[in-house]
């Protein structure tokens, strides 16, 4: 009896166009990070911050309560632009956000690198701006439960416990800086987390990258402005270009006597930089329809 061998027959179905063709890389990558050791109890540490600010808004409405436990007034329980600012800024939120990023984020494109599942991902109807955006979300999911939610409860939580919307009559604005200053500062650190994670294979190396890239920022800064006395010098600092847009964007004064928009540019720039390398670095073989 004779055998014959069958080769490869061309699929002759369709393609299903989805809307969000990214969702499931964003989905799989919130998971996995959930998975890692300790991140669920680091993640529920960096909400801490947000939790103390909120129990402050309480606090400032209700000083006649808490008399006995203050001495004095304290600049913290004015809750004003500068206390959002505050929040937004402060260098432990800044740095906790550095810590579930090389948690979260180190192994979003290293380790697609590693095992070379960038050709499985470009075998699908699977576009390079949607595998981009599949991990970019993933790093705005953690990043926004941080900045754009914990901020916009702060006013909703403000008007509640005031009983009136005096507050918000007071700065009417507030809620559209909050949210701006969110996207913006979630914005660059997913650039800054994705860029980083391109530039190696090896996951524990682009961890360590990314965590000392933010902490020697401020260093430097550190070194030359005490030997300059140069306020220039902050736009070296990742932490020092934050402050700076913070401060114009909830309008208080800067920290630094540097034009803001020398800092905006500073992480604009780095963005887009980021973009182009990792425009580069994706590469696939994209499905012809």
């Amino acid at each position: 009896m004779p055998i014959s061998e069958q080769g490869y027959s061309h699929w002759q179905g369709t393609f299903v166009e989805r809307r969000w063709p990214w969702w499931p890389i964003t989905r799989l990558g919130i998971r996995l990070a959930f998975k890692r050791k300790f991140f669920k109890f680091i993640f529920s540490v960096a909400l801490g911050p947000a939790m103390l600010f909120s129990a402050g808004v309480y606090v400032s409405e209700r000083l006649e309560d808490f008399q006995s436990m203050l001495r004095g007034p304290s600049r913290f329980l004015e809750v004003n632009p500068a206390y959002f600012k505050s929040y937004f800024t402060n260098e432990p939120m800044l740095f906790m956000m550095v810590i579930v990023l090389v948690l979260a984020g180190a192994g979003l494109i290293c380790d697609d690198l590693k095992y070379n599942s960038l050709q499985l991902y470009f075998s699908r109807p699977l576009r390079k701006r949607d595998y981009f955006f599949g991990k970019m979300f993933t790093l705005f999911f953690f990043l926004f439960l941080m900045t754009l939610i914990p901020g916009l409860l702060f006013v909703l939580l403000k008007i509640i416990f005031a009983g009136s919307f005096k507050f918000l009559a007071e700065y009417p604005w507030l809620p559209l800086s909050v949210i701006a200053f969110s996207i913006l500062i979630t914005l660059f650190f997913a650039f800054y987390t994705l860029l980083i994670s391109s530039l190696s294979k090896n996951r524990r190396y682009v961890s360590i990258l990314l965590f000392l890239v933010y902490v020697f920022s401020d260093m430097f800064f550190g070194i030359f402005y005490g030997i300059f006395h140069n306020p220039y010098f902050s736009l070296l600092s990742i932490r020092g270009n934050i402050l700076q847009v913070g401060a114009f964007f909830f309008r208080v004064k800067a920290p630094f006597s540097v034009p803001w928009i020398y800092s905006f540019l500073v992480l604009a720039a780095f963005c887009v930089v980021s973009g182009l390398v990792l425009k580069k670095k994706i590469r696939g073989v994209e499905v012809i329809k």
